[in-house]
């Protein structure tokens, strides 16, 4: 049985720049964090894999200088860290509950026809698990939700651009990677989805119109007009060549 496995962010919704953006510099506010990003300056973040780890990446020489109350030890930024990432995934589930993230075109009826072919369907994500289940429940609805597998949050060594997710993927549903087709929207999606030897078709999202594609199946603005023997014919093309 072939499996498709969708990207949550920038994939199943246009998640980055309305909700993920807003959910940062919300938590950074409420605890008393002095950074804020910008639209421009979040999309060099999202070359980063992982909320905490974007995050992290603030929490400098720099930082400490123009800030009195930087944390005194290394184990101080851990606990900051993962506060601000609780409350962020709090604010951003809430913004998903209320409707301010709406899906991308297509992904509901790709889903349903992927699932009335006999496909297997899973998301594999390395944001914190609530927040994809919140955003996949949103895309596909109730029903269609829970056919889906999830792999998310910190359940992997590595995030992307590594492979680890989407081997953790292949593994926990039983699939080869020659029976599988992943749906990405950036550069370093379609690298950890290609080093796992994983067919890839991408949907560019908002940040990643200049991302490196190099390696994808099928390069699409959206999957609203996409069929899904489409999607077929890019499994069929990967088995031929595996």
């Amino acid at each position: 049985m072939p499996t498709l496995i969708f990207d949550c962010d920038g994939v199943l919704a246009d998640t980055e720049m309305h909700g993920h953006l807003p959910a940062f510099n919300q938590a950074f506010e409420e605890l008393g964090v002095p950074i804020h990003w910008s639209v421009d300056v979040y999309g060099e973040k999202v070359k980063i894999g992982g909320g905490k780890e974007r995050m992290r990446s603030e929490f400098t020489p720099e930082l400490a200088a123009r800030w009195d109350g930087y944390p005194a030890t290394d184990a101080e930024v851990d606990e900051l860290i993962l506060a601000l990432h609780r409350r962020k995934t709090d604010i951003y589930t809430d913004l998903v509950d209320r409707g301010r993230i709406e899906p991308r075109p297509g992904i509901g009826r790709i889903a349903r026809e992927a699932h009335d072919a006999g496909w297997r369907l899973a998301v594999a994500s390395t944001s914190a698990e609530p927040s994809v289940r919140a955003v996949l429940r949103r895309a596909v609805g109730d029903d269609l939700y829970e056919r889906f597998a999830v792999f998310a949050g910190d359940i992997v060594p590595e995030k992307k651009p590594a492979p680890d997710i989407y081997l953790r993927a292949l593994e926990d549903t039983g699939t080869d990677a020659s029976d599988a087709v992943v749906v990405e929207d950036s550069g370093i999606g379609v690298r950890a989805a290609r080093a796992a030897g994983i067919a890839t078709v991408v949907t560019v999202s908002a940040y990643t119109g200049d991302d490196d594609f190099t390696g994808a199946a099928l390069v699409l603005p959206d999957l609203g007009s996409t069929t899904f023997d489409q999607i077929e014919t890019v499994l069929a093309t990967a088995r031929r060549g595996a």
